[in-house]
């Protein structure tokens, strides 16, 4: 079974999640960690947990999901791993602080690993995330699912009782539309893990959504 731990972090209030089993194995999801104390507090979960990262995935490549990239390189040797069609965001994280943020950042972010493909399959210790292009809010936007537990990834396409904004660079109202249909199609138990905010379920969006419809 797996065990999820949320953080809320920096100034969007963006959720990192680290994900394990019974291996003690995990993944990190979307390390917005900013401030030193989150960065800290998602480090030493880790190590208390006495947890063995294999994985940092990106649900998509803005700032706001990717802060604390640079602390899971150093502490871990992990590169981050994302939708190739966020290539150009990743390429300039500190670029995306002074455009989107105001904010003049200068922090040495490791290139990216690996770049998914539809369906591709992502292991660690006996379980698999399935990979879902999400596109829509950003072009590179992914889900992660894992069939067997009915759980979704879904960053900033799919939020409790809304979606992801589509304004900015690479975003797509079709596009968000098109990926809610996929999502739509996960049977109605599955919980979804957003970008911001708390937790909700496919069954929970088809009824409140107005976005959502299978």
């Amino acid at each position: 079974m797996l065990n999820i731990k949320r953080f809320i972090c920096n100034m969007i209030r963006e959720n990192c999640y680290v994900v394990d089993d019974e291996t003690k194995e995990c993944v990190i999801i979307d390390c917005g960690a900013y401030y030193p104390e989150e960065r800290k507090a998602v480090t030493e979960y880790i190590s208390e947990k006495k947890l063995v990262p294999k994985h940092l995935i990106c649900t998509h490549g803005h700032l706001d999901h990717n802060f604390g990239d640079d602390t899971i390189f150093k502490e871990y040797h992990l590169r981050p791993e994302c939708g190739a069609g966020d290539a150009d965001f990743m390429k300039d994280l500190n670029g995306q602080g002074k455009d989107i943020f105001n904010m003049d950042i200068h922090i040495d972010y490791p290139e990216v690993d690996h770049y998914f493909k539809e369906d591709e399959v992502i292991q660690f210790g006996n379980h698999t995330f399935r990979v879902m292009l999400t596109p829509g809010h950003s072009e590179g936007g992914v889900t992660f699912i894992c069939d067997e537990e009915h759980l979704a990834f879904t960053g900033d396409t799919l939020f409790n009782g809304c979606i992801g904004r589509t304004d900015f660079k690479g975003g797509s109202m079709f596009k968000i539309i098109q990926s809610l249909r996929h999502l739509s199609q996960l049977p109605d138990e599955t919980r979804v893990f957003p970008g911001h905010g708390q937790d909700t379920t496919i069954g929970r969006e088809l009824a409140q959504n107005p976005y959502m419809d299978r």
